[in-house]
């Protein structure tokens, strides 16, 4: 009888070992190609995340959570002009079939700047599906340096695209200078319709505002209330602490610039105000 019970459990533990490490690190070759198909869709891209994953980009604190993640790539996504794309060169699978890592070279654009780096990602399987844990990237070039010289952009130059998916829809964005998805001063445009409200909300870094045409309205604190909100004309000004809460709304058709130092984030006072989180 023990020679019956120790064959069972004999086959039952070469059974769970026979994996064809082969035939994973193809599988996940393919599940990183197929994930470089899903970058311009932000939930088809999101899907490819564990719950706890993690991802450390250059120059910006690292993000983890998929709700933290899905919010992080929606910004960076929803910026003019981007454009990401990247080729695996090599996955490796450990003998258990289910842990394994990919590396190869990516090429991103955004905000009239682009760059090439490489990547490493680790993957573990989920419900027999693999799923992104760690992805860390960065570029093969080092930041460019402050530009030293003058910069003149004429009005024909600035090209103007939709806003960041955690903004209202209905007003149209120009990043002039910089790249307000990374850690570094920007210059951004914005032009709005009268009316376009934008609930309390703070952004992690300082923010000066210019009211280049048309009347605004801004009002501090948690709580939209216009009744306290002060009216800036075309030539008015104000400067925003970091985290600083506040509400904008524009008493007529207006334009405006901001400048201010990235990543450019909008986070809302009430989770429900955030654009990007609604129902499609």
């Amino acid at each position: 009888m023990r020679r019956v019970v120790y064959l069972v459990v004999l086959v039952g533990v070469m059974g769970c070992a026979r994996v064809n490490v082969e035939e994973e690190r193809s599988a996940l070759m393919a599940r990183d190609q197929q994930w470089s198909q899903a970058s311009k869709d932000v939930d088809a891209f999101v899907a490819y995340f564990a719950s706890d994953a993690t991802i450390y980009g250059p120059g910006t604190p690292a993000v983890t959570g998929v709700d933290n993640v899905r919010k992080a790539y929606a910004e960076m996504a929803g910026s003019p002009g981007f454009a990401l794309s990247w080729t695996p060169t090599k996955a490796v699978v450990a003998t258990g079939g289910d842990l394994g890592y990919t590396a190869g070279t990516y090429e991103m654009s955004m905000g009239g700047s682009s760059e090439k780096g490489k990547y490493v990602t680790t993957w573990k399987k989920e419900n027999g599906e693999w799923k992104v844990v760690e992805d860390i990237f960065n570029a093969d070039a080092a930041p460019a340096a402050p530009v030293s010289t003058h910069l003149m952009v004429p009005a024909s130059d600035v090209k103007w695209g939709e806003p960041p998916p955690s903004l209202p829809p209905g007003a149209k964005i120009a990043v002039v200078q910089g790249d307000p998805s990374q850690a570094q001063a920007f210059v951004i445009r914005a032009q709005v319709p009268a009316g376009y409200k934008i609930p309390p909300h703070w952004h992690p870094g300082v923010e000066n505002l210019t009211i280049l045409s048309g009347t605004v309205a801004l009002g501090m604190g948690e709580q939209f209330d216009e009744s306290t909100m002060t009216t800036l004309p075309a030539g008015g000004y104000a400067s925003l602490p970091a985290e600083m809460r506040h509400y904008f709304l524009a008493k007529s058709a207006a334009t405006f610039q901001v400048n201010g130092m990235g990543p450019f984030v909008v986070n809302y006072v009430n989770a429900a105000d955030d654009p990007s989180k609604r129902q499609k």
